[in-house]
């Protein structure tokens, strides 16, 4: 239990930050409001800096999970991402009050006040990612995901006073129920099936079921199904996918940007996480064929579907929520791959673990664009307000189209590297064909992001961008430049970023797994091949 504590120490530090900004938020003092976006930068700088020191080898061995060292990279990843996240969302929730109450219109009231519990909210939320990595048994995983999602509902409908925004936030607070739902019946089915709730005791039940003749039984592939369907919902894959252009056109732009990323990163935690204890360990060295076939299956149609949804859509934020789901699509590339053989060669869990932090740098970086500019005091939205932004705010037409370049995968920007790699895990494992129908549907997202940077750096200004104007607060600008910047120089340093990945996917234990998987194949091939 202490080791657990142990390296629970970042969320800790999060957890305070969550009762500062919260009894921050209200004070009748102005400067310490104003201070809530900082205190939160301030709080995941030290759990950034505070994590690479848990992770020292005598702790790691004592720590008992199916990865123990992923929360490593996630924690960090989290807190770098969560940095250009609260940079977007500074100025947006009271605004108007603010306004009102330094004009004289009206008198501070904390019960109206609603920006601590935003910046408590969104910290919550990063925190429940982080518990995700940490995971190892079923009650555990549950939490952490709807701690990750449950703030996310609230923030959605406090984003922006409209009843766009209300829609929004039911619609998803609806169907995230009936997704969590889902996903409980699966892991009681699991439960069902193994006898055990904790991740490391069901990898080896499973381990012994895959080396019978009998194989896995039923119960526990209908339950991995069940599961990994409704934790769809939480990547915005298909199926489940639908509310997804909705939710994020309703909800203001820092928020969109923030269940772009958030919600996604959990989810494919816990997938890796589930998958984890049923696949790659197993005799065989493979999930089994009914679930590979489904995540085959979703991730065609994610991809797909995601792109030519982006298609036809005249929002931005609209075309950039069928771009997520896309991505998600191109994502389970690597989950499918798993585990390099022997740890060798290009891993296809340590390329989604990276391709998910070049996702959440780019994706913001364009989210932030729409958060520093307005239009009569409202975000903008659609293409034609985008147009000819070069002449008035080149700084940040030149952010948006790195950012859609990068999106799209266009060398040598970081979204390039992200999908080589998960291209190249895929080619490794033998999926050429989904590799194929990948890279087809990365043509196809083309015209969508290019129509992005033409808008903005090639077309004249028409009457809905004229009147295109930079909004009252500076930090999402500067959260856009800090991204857009990371875009063009995280590349360099693309090799060290995916080995460290490699290396939080692929612990010695796990090595160990996968050594004894192929040395079982090797005698079940001789023996089958006197």
């Amino acid at each position: 239990m202490a080791d657990k504590i142990w390296f629970l120490i970042p969320e800790l530090i999060l957890l305070a930050g969550v009762v500062v900004v919260s009894v921050l938020g209200l004070s009748p003092r102005k400067m310490l409001r104003d201070c809530l976006p900082a205190v939160t930068i301030a709080f995941l700088l030290i759990a950034c800096v505070v994590t690479p020191f848990l992770y020292d080898s005598d702790h790691v061995s004592r720590f008992h999970s199916v990865m123990p060292m992923l929360g490593k990279y996630v924690n960090m990843m989290v807190c770098i991402v969560g940095i250009l996240l609260a940079l977007t969302s500074a100025g947006l929730i009271d605004r108007r009050q603010e306004a009102s109450v330094q004009s004289g219109r009206a008198v501070f009231d904390a019960l109206r006040a609603n920006r601590g519990e935003y910046y408590a909210f969104f910290l919550l939320s990063l925190i429940g990612v982080m518990l995700c990595a940490h995971a190892n048994d079923l009650i555990w995983l549950f939490l952490a995901l709807e701690l990750t999602s449950l703030p996310t509902y609230v923030m959605v409908a406090m984003s922006r006073p409209s009843r766009l925004a209300q829609e929004a936030a039911v619609k998803y607070f609806f169907l995230g129920a009936m997704a969590s739902a889902m996903f409980l019946y699966g892991f009681a089915l699991l439960y069902g099936s193994t006898g055990t709730i904790v991740l490391t005791e069901m990898q080896a039940v499973f381990t012994q079921q895959a080396d019978s003749e009998a194989g896995i039984n039923t119960l526990g592939i209908v339950g991995m199904l069940l599961a990994l369907l409704g934790i769809f919902y939480k990547i915005a894959a298909a199926p489940m996918h639908f509310y997804a252009a909705d939710v994020y056109e309703g909800a203001a732009a820092p928020v969109t940007a923030f269940l772009a990323f958030v919600p996604k990163t959990a989810g494919m935690l816990a997938i890796i996480m589930l998958l984890s204890t049923m696949g790659w360990f197993s005799p065989s060295g493979n999930l089994p064929q009914p679930i590979l076939t489904m995540l085959w299956m979703v991730a065609v149609l994610t991809m797909t579907l995601g792109n030519i949804g982006a298609l036809l859509q005249r929002s931005v934020k609209r075309m950039l929520a069928y771009s997520s789901i896309a991505h998600s699509g191109y994502m389970l590339i690597g989950i499918i791959a798993g585990p390099a053989a022997g740890g060798t060669g290009i891993d296809g869990l340590g390329a989604v673990l990276f391709y998910l932090l070049a996702y959440g740098i780019m994706n913001t970086a364009a989210f932030s664009v729409l958060a520093g500019l307005e239009r009569n005091g409202q975000e903008i939205e659609s293409l034609e307000e985008l147009a000819g932004m070069r002449m008035r705010h080149g700084l940040m037409a030149a952010v948006i189209a790195i950012s859609a370049g990068s999106l799209l995968g266009f060398p040598p920007l970081l979204g390039f590297v992200g999908k080589l790699y998960l291209f190249i895990a895929g080619v490794n494992a033998g999926q050429i064909a989904l590799v194929v129908i990948a890279g087809l549907n990365s043509a196809i997202s083309a015209w969508y992001y290019l129509s992005i940077v033409r808008q903005s750096i090639m077309a004249q200004p028409g009457p809905q961008s004229e009147v295109v104007v930079r909004g009252e607060a500076i930090w999402p600008r500067c959260a856009a430049f800090l991204a857009a910047l990371a875009v063009i120089i995280v590349p360099i340093f693309s090799w060290g970023l995916m080995k460290a990945a490699d290396r939080v996917t692929n612990s010695p234990d796990q090595l160990d797994l996968l050594s004894e998987t192929q040395a079982y194949q090797a005698v079940k091939t001789d023996s089958r091949n006197p």
